[in-house]
């Protein structure tokens, strides 16, 4: 009796041994990571700081492969330090993407703001030009061509000021950009065409 109730003590001190020699996964900062992350996301860190969000996206990832690698292996010889530090990493990296938008975000306002300068500036010297633009038949033909691609500019700098009033700050420059762009080569076309028709 008494060498089974030492074999049952001995199988007990056994089993509590390897329960506290177990690694665990690290729960919590698997927790604080995926927050972190989605905090990140929330504040828009996806858009405006893109590099940033996705390291600590692609830290978050790397963890949690790291700890399915670890759950697949023998309990004794589990080891989740290396998950543990991809998890900080990711908490860190998207903590400083969320913090860092709200510079950027007033970085690309002012961007947006400045090309849409720019574009109605360049909308309203594209105007003069064409008043000057000879009018042949073929010009004039050019022309309404023209003038149907300048409204489109100009409907494009609604969107932009639009976009920028509604707070899509990226939005908003890239299509500011691209209506400057356009309303830049119209232009540069009929000063082409203008001095193509003086020298004649």
């Amino acid at each position: 009796m008494r060498g089974k109730t030492f074999l049952t003590v001995v199988g007990l001190v056994f089993a509590l041994a390897l329960m506290a020699g177990c690694a665990k996964v690290p729960q919590e900062t698997v927790d604080a990571a995926k927050a972190a992350v989605e905090a990140a996301k929330a504040a828009e860190a996806d858009r405006y700081l893109a590099d940033q969000f996705n390291a600590a996206q692609d830290s978050l990832n790397a963890a949690m492969a790291e700890i399915e690698t670890q759950n697949s292996k023998f309990a004794l010889t589990r080891n989740y330090d290396r998950a543990k530090a991809q998890l900080e990493s990711a908490i860190s990296a998207a903590n400083a993407a969320k913090d860092g938008v709200a510079a950027k975000k007033e970085e690309v306002r002012a961007e947006a703001a400045t090309l849409l300068t720019s574009a109605q500036a360049a909308v309203e010297e594209t105007k003069k030009l064409m008043a000057k633009a000879p009018r042949g038949k073929e010009g004039r033909e050019v022309l309404e061509q023209m003038q149907t691609e300048l409204s489109g500019v100009e409907a494009a700098w609604t969107e932009a000021n639009n976009a920028l009033n509604s707070g899509d700050f990226i939005g908003a420059r890239d299509k500011a950009k691209a209506a400057l762009d356009k309303a830049t080569s119209l232009g540069q076309e009929l000063q082409e065409a203008i001095a193509k028709s003086k020298r004649r």
